[in-house]
């Protein structure tokens, strides 16, 4: 399914629905259509984006490059995500809208389905890759069809160590075998779809995260307690 949704974000033609409140940057719903149906859509352009002392602008990449990150990984936790140069406020990210229960995000997933577990395990390692600087509650979503997404990375991949997330229940837990083989290869080489949207001081830093995962076996502590984002939903 995922390669028509991409195919439908690519070309699609695009019609604005509204905009989403409560975003830092502008976010907006949009619908996007061609002969073969119709999906929504959430459209964030860089024209929408506020000025950041510690990223510069084009934050659509990143949302981009956490997608390609965790497709070449094989854990399809990011929703298809495209750039569209031809956008109605210009060029930004055009992401998959996951129909979901707005009640439900990190801390009620984590308290009341102990299946998610194992999934919110693996997106908090996500987070340590990509260096993801705000993973707020309200950015893990459970589609209608109980599978478990991470949105909103328009914040990650800085090259200083920036990690403020919700997800610290699973903190010094042993990394799953089979997780570190997934991203043993990512010490070595960045993908080329992933390095063109980042700075090279960028993918450098991601390696090396990568290789202190490996070595270290376990996901981060906090030993601070500081390392939370706000608002944390």
């Amino acid at each position: 399914m995922s390669g028509q949704q991409l195919t439908l974000l690519a070309e699609g033609r695009i019609e604005m629905l509204g905009r989403i409140l409560r975003s830092s940057n502008a976010t907006f719903l949009v619908q996007v259509s061609c002969r073969e149906g119709a999906a929504w859509a959430v459209y964030k352009p860089e024209a929408g984006e506020r000025p950041l002392s510690d990223f510069e602008p084009g934050l659509y990449r990143r949302e981009r490059a956490a997608y390609l990150l965790s497709e070449y990984l094989g854990w399809g936790l990011v929703p298809p995500t495209v750039i569209r140069e031809d956008s109605p406020l210009g060029i930004g990210s055009l992401q998959w809208f996951v129909e979901n229960d707005e009640r439900e995000h990190y801390f009620t997933l984590y308290a009341e389905a102990a299946e998610t577990h194992d999934c919110l395990a693996q997106i908090a390692l996500f987070d340590c890759i990509a260096n993801n600087t705000d993973r707020k509650s309200g950015h893990v979503l459970r589609g209608h069809d109980g599978r478990v997404w991470g949105i909103d990375h328009g914040l990650c991949f800085a090259a200083h160590f920036k990690l403020r997330t919700v997800i610290w229940d699973f903190a010094g837990e042993p990394i799953p075998d089979v997780l570190l083989d997934d991203i043993a290869p990512l010490a070595q080489a960045v993908p080329a779809e992933v390095a063109a949207l980042l700075n090279d001081m960028e993918v450098a830093a991601l390696r090396l995260r990568v290789k202190r995962l490996l070595r270290e076996r376990v996901l981060p502590v906090d030993d601070t307690g500081l390392r939370y984002p706000w608002p944390l939903v």
